[in-house]
């Protein structure tokens, strides 16, 4: 099971954690924009090579202490197809360093369609008979508001394909609550539904340490509610957004973690691809100040929630 895997890593690291690779093209060194233009123009071919040469970079120099990556799609769409072959490049090198890779993609649809979403991201694709992965993610996060119908074509490619995801429960965006926060009926909210659907899901991709392939959003600007779905759905493991230029800290994040420290992996992402604004260094510095800051991310959230076991 995926999240099998991600636990190994996270032991292994002691690092809960994941960098969230989400480049803008104002993020991307001045040397390595002019390079790239040079050889591309100032093209969407150009801006897509910056924002590979700037993650490969960042993995380089992360991949030793952090184990996963998290590519946010919209920022590589946003570059055209030239932008969506850089995030299959950018997941290709992260895996080539042995790292898992959540896409971060949001998708949300039913039947065939949903098929074609989980092929493309964690499945393989029949070409003249013959089966050829596509993007090649170990996760993908998706919106579960179709229901079962959008959610049961990804339990199978993850049970086939050795893959996972993370739907959306409580997210930490500002607006969340004005549905998230609705009670139903029986006095549940629908995030607190959302989390008892993501353990029923999670039933078929049992995992060997309690977790299942089928995880949750749960956002770290929302700490209370963190707490109340790690006690509500223990058999689901968290991904947890929020941590750093969102606002949260490691106090907040904490209880998203069980009695062993497992449970949850945290993302930064501007905290971490910007990390040189903050720590007083040039631009040109932006791996060594990335490798800083998964560093001192670590130590905060080891220092609150302690040794990591199995």
């Amino acid at each position: 099971m995926a999240f099998d895997r991600l636990i190994d890593k996270i032991v292994e690291m002691q690092n809960p954690t994941v960098a969230g690779l989400d480049p803008k093209l104002d993020y991307v060194p001045e040397s390595i924009k002019e390079e790239c233009f040079a050889k591309y123009g100032k093209t969407l071919e150009g801006a897509a090579a910056a924002l590979f040469e700037f993650n490969k970079a960042l993995i380089d120099a992360l991949y030793e202490v952090v184990p996963a990556i998290k590519p946010q799609a919209a920022y590589y769409e946003m570059y055209g197809w030239q932008g969506v072959k850089a995030l299959a490049d950018t997941i290709a090198y992260a895996k080539s360093k042995g790292m898992f890779v959540i896409t971060d993609g949001k998708r949300n649809d039913i039947g065939t369609t949903m098929e074609a979403y989980a092929a493309a991201h964690l499945g393989s694709t029949a070409v003249a008979g013959e089966e050829v992965e596509v993007f090649g993610a170990d996760a993908l996060t998706v919106n579960g508001y179709l229901g079962t119908d959008g959610i049961k074509p990804l339990v199978n490619i993850c049970k086939s394909g050795d893959k996972g995801i993370f739907v959306l429960v409580k997210t930490s965006n500002p607006s969340s609550g004005e549905l998230q926060d609705k009670k139903l009926d029986d006095g549940t909210t629908v995030y607190e539904q959302m989390g008892k659907m993501c353990e029923e899901w999670g039933t078929e991709l049992e995992g060997k340490y309690g977790y299942s392939g089928v995880g949750a959003v749960v956002g770290a600007t929302y700490p209370e509610q963190l707490a109340e779905m790690r006690a509500k759905c223990p058999h689901t493991f968290f991904l947890v957004p929020g941590y750093g230029a969102q606002g949260g800290g490691a106090n907040d994040v904490k209880n998203a973690f069980d009695e062993n420290g497992l449970g949850a992996i945290i993302n930064s992402s501007r905290g971490i691809m910007c990390a040189w604004k903050k720590q007083g260094l040039t631009e040109n510095d932006f791996a060594k100040a990335a490798y800083n800051e998964a560093v001192r991310m670590r130590d905060e959230i080891i220092g609150c929630i302690g040794k990591i076991k199995k």
